[in-house]
């Protein structure tokens, strides 16, 4: 007799086992059909026949399967002697799902082979389809997880704090540039909080399931650029690797690339960014091959770019392309109102981990009378050199700010910490006063929506309850 799988092959099915075995197939199946070495039907149920609609089984008999099933594959699994496990089979108007085992004689060689169909209506499979489909979705986005990891965003919009007028324009242009697929400028002095800014965009927007790259082109010698914006093809130079490698363009594809301190970038290589940006795509080091790429562009600079195209530092044609909006982030002298919630949101990182450490107001105030060269980066070396320093105090004062305060960068109009101490109330008052302000103009845009107040504002809604609290 003909068996389904070789014995000698180390299945181990003995012929009792097979003969129990198919019986119990045929019986649950909707249909059988077997077929001989040359691909002939050799033997066909009534309920297969039925469901081809077939009215005689012996009509069939010895013809060819393809003949009465149009692209069975049979013929493989002859052909083969491998079975197909699960498949679906489409024939007319029906989904058929079919399993299709060979069968070998007594020396082991492949005489035929026989399909059970399954299900012949594919409704009971749909919580099985449906469970997979999911799972292959979670797949595929742990995938994209996986090749996007190192390059995906760190801060949110609600990152870059700040509740006076100028901060919370900042914001509002921030969520305008998320909202469309424009190159955006962002200009500011070293340390406002560009690149803050740029994740936020890019996690705001349609792109933020795609790789957020950033390259610091002051960072980068000259000779290095091209090759790390366009990538480099194998053996491009001596020395090179004979791997292909991957250029920032090529890694950004689908997502964003983020050119901080464009204003340093040298003129030779401006002209090739710009045709980059016009043609989407790129030329790597030593290779004939263009490669397209999907890339939107944020830049950013603290250089005054006008001054440098008057002076032809910079293309004017590159800078017309990357400012199609404009966002300029203010220094922190500008925005001193904003102080306070600042140094609540740079504590509570510092301090993370760590008991809560808290800032007086006269300290803020302090602070205040400091000019901030090195704005916001350089606020948070203060607090770190501050909390540091009196690791065990639960509050940081005016004398353990004035300790870690460069004195000599101080203004003109800094003097000692009693003056200080005697000037305090009135500056504190100020700082109130443009904090509530703050408050009530968040939430006259959010029609009221505190929750939605406490997101322009930057802070979470419990610093939210508690500062409307306060000025109530």
């Amino acid at each position: 007799m003909t068996m389904p799988f070789d014995t000698r092959s180390g299945n181990h099915l003995t012929r009792e086992l097979i003969e129990v075995l198919f019986p119990m197939f045929e019986q649950a199946s909707a249909g059988a059909i077997a077929v001989d070495r040359q691909g002939r039907i050799s033997w066909i149920n009534s309920r297969y026949a039925r469901l081809l609609g077939l009215s005689d089984t012996h009509s069939v008999i010895g013809r060819p399967v393809c003949s009465v099933i149009a692209r069975s594959r049979m013929p493989e699994v002859v052909e083969s002697g491998r079975p197909l496990l699960l498949d679906i089979m489409e024939y007319k108007t029906q989904q058929l799902v079919v399993t299709r085992l060979p069968l070998f004689d007594e020396q082991g060689e492949v005489s035929g082979a026989v399909a059970f169909v399954l299900y012949d209506d594919l409704q009971p499979l749909t919580p099985l389809v449906s469970k997979y489909r999911r799972l292959y979705q979670d797949l595929q986005a742990a995938r994209r997880a996986l090749a996007r990891q190192g390059r995906s965003t760190r801060y949110q919009l609600a990152d870059f704090a700040g509740a006076t007028p100028a901060a919370l324009e900042v914001k509002r242009r921030a969520r305008l540039a998320a909202g469309r697929e424009i190159p955006v400028l962002l200009l500011g002095e070293t340390g406002t909080g560009k690149e803050v800014l740029a994740q936020s965009i890019h996690a705001l927007s349609a792109r933020a399931s795609g790789p957020f790259v950033g390259v610091n082109l002051a960072a980068i010698p000259e000779n290095l650029l091209e090759a790390e914006f366009f990538g480099v093809a194998p053996g491009a130079y001596t020395g090179a690797d004979k791997r292909s490698r991957e250029g920032k363009f090529q890694l950004a594809n689908g997502g964003t690339l983020f050119l901080d301190e464009v204003g340093d970038m040298p003129q030779a290589l401006q002209a090739k960014l710009l045709r980059a940006l016009q043609e989407q795509e790129v030329e790597p080091l030593g290779s004939n091959q263009v490669v397209p790429v999907d890339v939107r562009v944020l830049a950013a600079t603290s250089r005054d770019l006008t001054e440098m195209v008057a002076d032809g530092r910079f293309r004017s044609d590159l800078y017309y392309r990357l400012n199609v909006l404009e966002v300029r982030i203010p220094p922190l002298r500008e925005r001193l109102g904003d102080l306070g919630v600042l140094c609540e949101g740079l504590l509570e990182d510092i301090c993370a981990g760590h008991s809560r450490v808290e800032i007086t107001d006269d300290a803020v105030a302090l602070l205040a009378h400091y000019h901030w060269p090195g704005n916001i980066r350089e606020l948070r070396n203060v607090l770190e050199r501050a909390y540091t320093m009196s690791e065990q105090a639960e509050l940081l004062d005016v004398e353990r700010i004035n300790r870690v305060l460069p004195l000599q960068e101080k203004r003109a109009g800094a003097v000692s910490t009693a003056t200080v101490a005697m000037a305090v109330r009135p500056l504190a008052e100020v700082l109130a006063d443009a904090e509530a302000a703050a408050i009530q103009a968040a939430l006259q845009q959010s029609g009221g929506n505190r929750a939605q107040a406490a997101r322009l504002l930057g802070i979470s809604r419990s610093v939210f309850y508690e500062k409307l609290a306060r000025h109530s």
